[in-house]
């Protein structure tokens, strides 16, 4: 907060966040973006059960390659197939990169904060 009126001026110290808040936004982080994993695969395994009618474990084989980056384990797809894994890879990208920022932000977050309250 600054002082009402006050150009320019130096905004209140806070305290800095306890290590138990830290920890409680941390796992706060971890349960959203293990949902999200969870949710991402079922949606890999549906799509592949339902236009390539794998089997479960093997659509969550492929679903689980893509969604690591290394591309489906099955390559002889049906045109339906090919066109689902595409862009299941392409949303498999997006989800790393938010499960990547969810899981690393509150850490980072704690870092900003304890480096602005040394000045």
């Amino acid at each position: 907060m600054t002082s009402a009126g006050v150009v320019g001026a130096k905004p209140a110290r806070r305290e800095p966040p306890s290590h138990r808040a830290y920890l409680k936004r941390q796992l706060f982080g971890l349960t959203v973006a293990l949902g999200l994993l969870g949710l991402s695969l079922a949606i890999g395994m549906w799509g592949f059960r339902r236009f390539e009618h794998m089997p479960w474990r093997d659509a969550f084989v492929n679903a689980a390659m893509l969604l690591g980056g290394e591309g489906p384990m099955q390559q002889d797809l049906s045109e339906s197939g090919k066109v689902f894994a595409g862009v299941y890879a392409l949303y498999a990208g997006l989800a790393v990169i938010a499960i990547a920022g969810i899981l690393l932000g509150p850490g980072i977050h704690h870092l900003m904060r304890r480096a602005h309250l040394d000045e």
